[in-house]
């Protein structure tokens, strides 16, 4: 059984409900998951899973959450390369420029994404089918 870590920043509860339903399809598909806040997570606990997804929302001038998230990602991104990764997230205004700059600074950093899911606000029937589809993508 593989073990898969959401790990998330949600100022609003639409990533966190998103990270919630990416928990339940990895569930579904039989893995174990744990449910982390990005302060909880650093890149000492890389080790401890098979598979990640990592989820926050469009910030400021479409950019990621700076005073937890980022900081988080900083640390575990180097980490990453050669291992199961997933971004997540929602998103209020633009058109999610933030995800696409997100996948290609972490594909520029090494790291292959297996997938990525946005949520304009809450997400909406077509973005929890997505969400369930990455957790069981990385179960």
């Amino acid at each position: 059984m593989s073990k898969v870590a959401v790990v998330f920043w949600s100022g609003t509860g639409n990533t966190e409900a998103m990270a919630d339903l990416v928990a339940e399809g990895a569930r579904t598909a039989g893995a174990e998951v744990d449910v982390l806040q990005a302060a909880e997570f650093s890149s000492a606990k890389l080790d401890e899973y098979d598979a990640f997804a990592f989820g926050c929302p469009a910030m400021g001038f479409e950019e990621l959450e700076s005073d937890e998230f980022e900081p988080m990602w900083d640390d575990v991104e180097p980490g990453l390369p050669g291992r199961k990764v997933a971004l997540f997230g929602s998103y209020d205004w633009a058109d999610g420029e933030w995800m696409d700059l997100w996948k290609e600074r972490a594909e520029n950093a090494g790291v292959s994404i297996a997938d990525a899911v946005i949520a304009k606000d809450y997400p909406d029937d077509e973005a929890a089918e997505a969400c369930h589809a990455l957790g069981a993508a990385l179960a």
